[in-house]
């Protein structure tokens, strides 16, 4: 009896070890239907020459704090700006109007196809940029808004968020424009003025266009790009933005009696506001690997990892609990997995020797596209629901926008993306990502299903330091990488789409 059993066990474990080795030797790559491109021959484009151009236009400082800027009598920076790029590149501007979208500063480029059959390609930037840290000028290696050059990088605010996507685009079209280029497809080009404080120019002309009954082929805006010594793989790998998260701020707040601290109860309103608190940071919401684009994204990345990370991802039916934790294990993997909990403000009493009578937090929430706004609310309700006298509200006046739906990857749209990105990063693997800030493409999905979060340069983690923070930089080669993979994108975007 005795030896059948174990022949039994021994045959199970076989036959498990088998299961494991061919799910692990099958699985990865590619995601399925992704359309292999051939990327057309853009026009010459001068990398030194757009790294100037970059260089000036950080030097206006369109910067934005709060919703509704800039203020009347504020305008200045970007009516300079959107001035200097008239003047910088003629061609484009003869060839495509510009009008500006009512209630703000946003500005909306068209660029007239000769198939009107065709759905236009939209391509998006902004001009606003986020301020300075008082204090932190003198850390820079250039000075923030001077535009200066050294060794190799262009330093200042809005270098990489987002001036050089701007900058490389109006290089691109003004570089086809004048090599005599003639769209097919109408290309039309919107540049947000105010994407760091809530967007509202890029929603105002996205609702421009829909009322138009503009249905773009694709909308393509700033996100991800090629990254050098990744934190997933440790090598080079092509991220595109196929989603953005979603995004909730929640206030909770907890009312007592308040009184002396000299004679305070065992369960204050601080008390119960930090248990909610708590509560929230340790029940976290759950994750789901399985679903893209995150279930795209570990396909592609296993083929860079060794057998046994790669068997873990290949097998999630036994091994999902440890593949969830590694991602898990970093903040950046984290936010890529759930909706992310982050309580940011607190506030309480006035005095250190008086008990707050109404204690407050602040949460923000990014909401993942498995999850809901609805969702989210549920959640906190759940977890702090033991917690006497605890009300919770969306903040009022907050933005809050759900999680944007996922694009496809077995379109034209997405196979030019991964091919510029492959050439890029030179071959290079290529995974469609979830994108965890957000941007002004979340407005698009409004009129295209295929909404995409990528700019052809390749950055390294010294680079990505620098997005809001000091020595925000972007090198001359990237001015070079971007304004090239601009072209390549418009010029093989052009084409219809081939006949199913």
């Amino acid at each position: 009896m005795i030896k059948k059993i174990l022949i039994g066990v021994s045959a199970a474990i076989v036959l498990l070890v088998a299961v494991l080795i061919v799910r692990t030797m099958s699985y990865g790559g590619t995601p399925d239907g992704v359309q292999q491109v051939q990327l057309p021959e853009p026009p010459s484009i001068s990398a030194e020459a757009a790294a100037q151009n970059l260089s000036r236009a950080i030097q206006f400082r369109t910067i934005t704090l709060r919703s509704g800027d800039p203020r009347e009598g504020q305008e200045g920076p970007w009516l300079e700006l959107q001035a200097w790029l008239e003047d910088t590149y003629p061609a484009f501007h003869a060839a495509a109007p510009k009008e500006t979208v009512p209630g703000g500063y946003t500005v909306l480029y068209t660029w007239e196809g000769s198939d009107t059959s065709l759905d236009p390609l939209l391509l998006m930037a902004h001009q606003d940029v986020v301020p300075v840290n008082i204090g932190t000028e003198g850390d820079w290696t250039g000075a923030p808004f001077a535009g200066e050059i050294v060794d190799g990088y262009i330093y200042g605010r809005g270098a990489m968020d987002d001036k050089g996507s701007l900058v490389a685009l109006m290089e691109a079209l003004n570089a086809l424009a004048e090599d005599g280029f003639q769209p097919q497809r109408t290309i039309l080009v919107q540049l947000g003025h105010d994407e760091e404080v809530s967007g509202s120019g890029a929603e105002a002309g996205i609702a421009l266009l829909k009322s138009r009954g503009v249905t773009p082929v694709m909308a393509l805006d700033e996100g991800f790009m090629v990254i050098e010594d990744n934190p997933i793989t440790g090598g080079t790998l092509g991220l595109i933005g196929v989603a953005e998260k979603g995004y909730l701020t929640v206030q909770l707040t907890v009312t007592a009696a308040g009184g002396h601290s000299s004679a305070p109860p065992k369960d204050s309103a601080t008390v119960r506001l930090s248990r909610a608190l708590i509560a929230l940071d340790e029940n976290q919401m759950p994750a789901d690997l399985a679903k893209a684009p995150t279930s795209d994204m570990m396909a592609v990345i296993s083929t860079d990892l060794g057998f046994v990370p790669r068997m873990a991802m290949a097998n999630q039916w036994l091994f999902g609990g440890m593949v969830e934790g590694q991602f898990s294990g970093s903040p950046q993997g984290n936010a890529m997995v759930r909706t992310t909990t982050a309580p940011t403000m607190l506030s309480g009493s006035a005095k250190e020797n008086v008990l707050a009578q109404r204690a407050t937090a602040i949460v923000n929430f990014r909401v993942h596209p498995n999850n809901t706004i609805e969702d989210v609310l549920a959640h906190i309700g759940n977890v702090t629901s033991d917690i006497e006298g605890l009300e919770y509200a969306p903040v009022d006046g907050g933005i809050g926008s759900e999680a944007s739906p996922v694009s496809a990857t077995d379109n034209r749209a997405y196979g030019v993306l991964n091919a510029v990105a492959r050439a890029t990063g030179d071959g290079a693997p290529v995974a469609p990502a979830l994108v965890i800030g957000a941007t002004d493409a979340r407005y698009a999905s409004a009129i295209t299903e295929d909404v995409y979060r990528f700019a052809p340069s390749i950055v390294g983690p010294a680079d990505l330091a620098g997005f809001h923070g000091t020595n925000e930089r972007l090198s001359v080669e990237n001015m070079g990488n971007l304004s090239r993979g601009y072209a390549q994108i418009i010029l093989a975007m052009d084409e219809p789409e081939p006949a199913e």
